[in-house]
């Protein structure tokens, strides 16, 4: 597997790190399989190298201090795959650009496989398009509820929820809010962000028969084979 220069020169400080540039672990899979904790975000980058990144807010935090105002940002993104895999996370600084990479490094230590199916009774077609049951993730005040849809019907979902499903590879689903103080709101565009990941995150931890699993299409992760 070709990797970027950056990589090449990476030195792992942990042994999972040092695991997955020797080429002992060769698949995020195993990592999740083996009950690993991701603390190096070159991990990731390494075994999902597809990962798109989406920048959800940025916001100028200011804090009075003896010697004076100080002005840092604020940045919340969310990275995905598309096919399963997402994460989201904050990162701060004094400047924009080191903010979106601290976050973005953030977002890629946070990063979970995604449950998928088709649990919609309207449509029955057993592809990984929606969730496979009905779930809910909250933040602060902020409560979402992700609802399987049948194929076709896009994410009827805010904008920043929306974001988030998308690079986490959902294409269908319905959901249901409640909380926030208003539109636009930075508050509530990062809670919304993380109400949505935990929603995802809840999904992993739903138990459910064999056959069950199999008639609702369930993957967890990649799609790929399925």
């Amino acid at each position: 597997m070709s990797v970027p220069p950056y990589l090449e020169e990476w030195e792992p400080k942990t042994k999972l790190g040092r695991l997955v540039k020797e080429g002992e672990i060769t698949s995020i899979d195993e990592v999740f399989a083996q009950g690993w904790k991701i603390l190096e975000p070159e991990i990731v980058d390494w075994l999902l190298p597809d990962l798109d990144e989406e920048v959800l807010d940025v916001n100028m935090v200011q804090k009075m201090h003896k010697s004076g105002r100080r002005v840092r940002f604020r940045v919340t993104v969310v990275v995905g795959n598309r096919d399963g895999f997402v994460g989201v996370g904050q990162g701060k600084a004094r400047e924009v650009g080191p903010a979106i990479r601290s976050a973005i490094d953030n977002a890629k230590l946070n990063i979970i496989k995604v449950r998928r199916g088709c649990g919609s009774w309207e449509c029955g077609c057993g592809r990984p398009h929606s969730v496979p049951f009905k779930i809910t993730g909250k933040c602060g005040s902020v409560r979402i509820t992700l609802k399987p849809a049948p194929r076709g019907t896009g994410l009827v979902a805010g904008e920043t929820a929306q974001k988030v499903l998308e690079l986490a590879g959902i294409e269908d689903v319905w959901t249901k809010t409640t909380g926030g103080k208003g539109k636009g709101e930075t508050r509530t565009t990062i809670n919304f962000a993380k109400a949505t990941f935990d929603a995802l995150k809840n999904l992993i931890y739903m138990r459910m028969r064999e056959e069950e699993a199999e008639r609702l299409g369930i993957v967890s992760g990649s799609a790929e084979g399925a």
